[in-house]
């Protein structure tokens, strides 16, 4: 025993002892990170990890979603499945493109939209119908009456779970999302594209359902039951679930642009909009008992004046939008951020469109060294991703001079370039006229107290980003001012006073130190001053 554990004792390593006059050498033998064999674990990380939960969201929709097709497929067979599949596409792309259109002034990304549409299509169509089936069956079993639980069902249960079904998805964006969610506009188009894919799945179990029974009468043509299922649900009525659910997300808009400090009002108004939602769902599914015509007096009465409204409201909201670049953004002009004629161009839809076109079609012609629109404000941009190198013939003593395939390949790659040049430009300008909104919105919302802590550092991100474009955008948004007649001579437009929360604005902002003046310099290194106007 004694020898083993003499033995054991001289078998152990040494321990390196801590001498602090030896704590540089010792580490100084640590192998670089490279080779390092033993690497710290992330624990509880992959939860924060963006690829993780956009992998998590894709994989319940896509499951939510297989399931639903298998059920929709199950209740109408499969011949009936693909009649309405190919049916209740058809208005699908005209109710996107409504709302799209509508989303111009600060663009939802496709990204947020697509999952909108998922949501609605897949989590909340499957949530409606094993609700609504499993409902109405235990209420049909409870009363021994299958007609009244069918009424029941469709009045009061399906209301309840479908608008909460489809409000759970503007819910979420308007949590995980809150920065982009800043208004009307953006609860209107959130909640519009949710509808727009839940009602996408009702109308194939609809149509489908409808072609069975067309196949079971021996029905067909527009005698046929598809025909007539097909004009009420896709003609006459395609904004009836949008439009439900567009009360949710008015409630949601409206409770974005309340201050932080009104939290009862916050969450009482999106739960008002739901209420609304639900009420009108029911009274719209109850208008076939009011009688023969109750469809119609319903539709006519109520859906139609209060689709006006909303329309009305949605279309007023967007003109208060595009207003409000006009009142904000001057402030930003007089510090030399922006130029006098910009704040009018980007509060209008014409010409920042205009001005997209305009720097598309002056960078492409000056690849190719024309310009049909150089003279209203100098040279042309040659900024890094600008530069449109184009080469001429082959010389003289080239084999492939004569040879027209190969003129053709040159002047062919010069226009391929030239058309790349003017991409890229107009995406510049599309990108500063976002950055411009954004910018506008988060300084009306710290006028109102309703701004994150850090107002100052997105403040002075989206001022970067505004800079590094400003050369490409700034002259193609004067000349749309100009051109849409915005810009009149000797007018600079007046803002309201700057935020207490960085101070004042100065005329020049690059004669002022930093310390007095936070826009002294650009946080982006040496650049030249703004041009003077």
């Amino acid at each position: 025993m004694s020898d083993g554990s003499v033995q054991q004792k001289q078998s152990q390593p040494a321990v390196p002892l801590l001498q602090e006059q030896r704590v540089g050498e010792i580490l100084a033998a640590v192998p670089e990170r490279g080779q390092w064999r033993y690497r710290p674990r992330r624990v509880g990380l992959v939860w924060r990890s963006k690829t993780f939960r956009a992998g998590a969201v894709f994989t319940v929709l896509a499951l939510c979603g297989l399931v639903i097709l298998a059920l929709v497929r199950d209740q109408t067979g499969t011949e009936g499945f693909l009649v309405g599949l190919g049916l209740a596409v058809l208005p699908v792309p005209l109710l996107m493109a409504a709302f799209r259109w509508l989303d111009r002034v600060e663009p939802w990304s496709w990204r947020n939209l697509l999952f909108a549409f998922a949501w609605g299509a897949c989590a909340a169509a499957l949530v409606a119908i094993i609700a609504n089936s499993f409902a109405t069956r235990w209420i049909a079993t409870a009363t021994a009456d299958p007609a009244g639980a069918d009424t029941l069902g469709a009045t009061v249960i399906a209301p309840v779970v479908e608008e909460s079904a489809k409000a759970a998805a503007v819910l979420l964006i308007f949590l995980f999302r809150r920065r982009h969610f800043s208004g009307i506009l953006d609860g209107v188009v959130i909640a519009g594209f949710t509808a727009t894919g839940f009602a996408f799945t009702e109308n194939i179990l609809y149509l489908g359902n409808a072609f069975g029974e067309d196949q079971q009468i021996g029905t067909s043509g527009f005698a046929s039951v598809t025909a007539a299922t097909f004009f009420v649900r896709a003609v006459m009525t395609p904004f009836a679930h949008p439009l439900f659910t567009v009360l949710t997300g008015l409630g949601f808009g409206f409770a974005a642009l309340c201050a932080r400090r009104h939290r009862i009002r916050r969450i009482l108004l999106p739960l008002l909009g739901l209420i609304l939602a639900m009420g009108m769902h029911a009274l719209w599914n109850g208008s076939g008992s009011f009688g023969p015509y109750g469809f119609y007096v319903v539709y006519g009465a109520f859906m139609v004046p209060v689709f006006g409204l909303v329309t009305w409201l949605v279309i007023w909201s967007r003109q208060r939008e595009l207003r409000t670049l006009a009142t904000e953004l001057p402030v930003y002009a007089a510090a030399g951020w922006l130029t006098p004629a910009e704040p009018l161009a980007l509060s209008s839809i014409r010409a920042r469109g205009m001005a997209r076109d305009m720097a598309r079609h002056r960078h492409a012609s000056a690849c190719g060294g024309t310009s049909a629109y150089g003279t209203p404000y100098g040279a042309p941009y040659t900024g890094p991703g600008y530069g449109c190198p184009v080469p001429g013939p082959p010389p003289a003593h080239s084999p492939a001079y004569g040879s027209n395939r190969a003129v053709a390949q040159v002047r062919s790659h010069a226009k391929a370039q030239a058309r790349a040049r003017g991409r890229a430009a107009a995406r510049a300008v599309a990108e500063y006229e976002s950055f411009a909104t954004s910018l506008a919105f988060l300084r009306r919302q710290a006028r109102r107290g309703a701004a994150d802590p850090d107002f100052v550092a997105r403040e002075l991100e989206l001022l970067h980003h505004l800079w590094q474009r400003r050369e490409v955008a700034g002259p193609a948004l004067t000349y749309a001012a100009q051109a849409t007649g915005r810009l009149r001579p000797r007018y600079i437009p007046a803002g309201p006073a700057p935020h207490p929360q960085y101070g004042g604005y100065l005329p020049n902002p690059y004669l002022t130190p930093h310390a007095q003046q936070p826009y002294a310099r650009p946080p982006y290194g040496n650049v030249p001053p703004p041009r003077s106007r």
